[in-house]
């Protein structure tokens, strides 16, 4: 398993979930964390994720973009584009 490990928000892909899992990474998406369908905000679904040293993972650029600019300490954002083509997002080019 990679040492890099994601926390998905509820919006984001469960077909990249289990393909960044094929890849060998640690994702735990907000059902996994039992915060799915709670109406949790944005700055909440960040503290979360930085507890628990998870880089968050979403397809809400607006708002993690601005949780970022705010100063908000984070162990990271990975934003990606809304698009099916869910292998070529997660596929790494050196």
């Amino acid at each position: 398993m990679k040492n890099f490990s994601f926390y998905s928000n509820e919006n984001f892909a469960l077909d990249m979930v289990y393909k960044l899992r094929d890849l060998g990474y640690r994702v735990t998406t907000s059902y996994d964390a039992g915060q799915a369908n709670q109406g949790i905000c944005d700055r909440e679904v960040m503290n979360y994720a930085t507890q628990n040293d998870f880089a968050v993972i979403t397809f809400n650029r607006d708002d993690f973009i601005e949780l970022h600019n705010s100063g908000l300490k984070h162990a990271g954002i990975i934003i990606c584009k809304t698009d099916r083509d869910y292998q070529g997002q997660i596929q790494y080019t050196p």
